[in-house]
């Protein structure tokens, strides 16, 4: 495992450059939706990918044998747009300009309860985003893309912020507390949709 994190330390550059120049590619692609707030591609930092790299399965095995190969991550882009009907326009374009190899709706376990959503995908690089200079082996062969909601991007930011912090467990209260704020920004998200249907002729 160290051997993979070293050599995605020494890569990582490499894989920055790409992520700036996916950043532009789905810009193009999507630059005549409306109702997109940012766009943004990013490698994922090289402690992250240690971290990742360094799970074990529950018999105590690693997860991943081969880091480099497996974690699908290592470059990530993301895409919030304003209202619920905008993800579906996104993911149009997205199954237009580029190859999946995996799609996942996130949604609760339960109807019951509320929490992370959003839409993932795991999409084959195109070719001219990446630099001849770079060598094509150094860089994965996928990247993973979502698309959220204004809503959804801030309560999952805030929520992996102070929601994993290695303190120790949650406390009944904070993980009510959390439910709350993730319910809150469901119902922001439906209202405002709502909205969009009456006042958008």
């Amino acid at each position: 495992m160290t051997a993979s994190v070293d050599a995605y330390r020494e890569r990582f550059n490499d894989l920055e450059m790409v992520a700036a120049k996916l950043q532009a590619f789905i810009a193009s692609r999507v630059s005549e939706v409306p109702h997109i707030d940012r766009i943004s591609a990013r490698a994922k930092d090289p402690d992250r990918f240690a971290t990742k790299a360094s799970k074990l399965n529950v018999d105590g095995t690693p997860k991943y044998a081969a880091p480099l190969q497996q974690i699908q991550d290592q470059i990530g882009a993301r895409i919030v747009v304003f209202y619920t009907h905008d993800v579906d326009n996104v993911a149009t374009i997205v199954e237009r300009y580029f190859r999946p190899v995996e799609h996942k709706d996130l949604v609760p376990d339960s109807n019951w309860e509320f929490g992370y959503f959003g839409r993932h995908w795991i999409l084959a690089f195109p070719d001219d985003v990446i630099p001849s200079a770079i060598d094509p082996k150094r860089i994965p062969r996928f990247f993973e893309l979502q698309v959220k909601t204004l809503f959804q991007h801030a309560w999952s930011e805030a929520n992996h912020d102070l929601g994993y912090k290695p303190t120790g467990d949650l406390t009944a209260d904070q993980q009510r507390r959390f439910a709350f704020t993730a319910a809150q920004a469901w119902g922001a998200d439906r209202i405002f949709e709502e909205l969009r249907g009456e006042l958008v002729q």
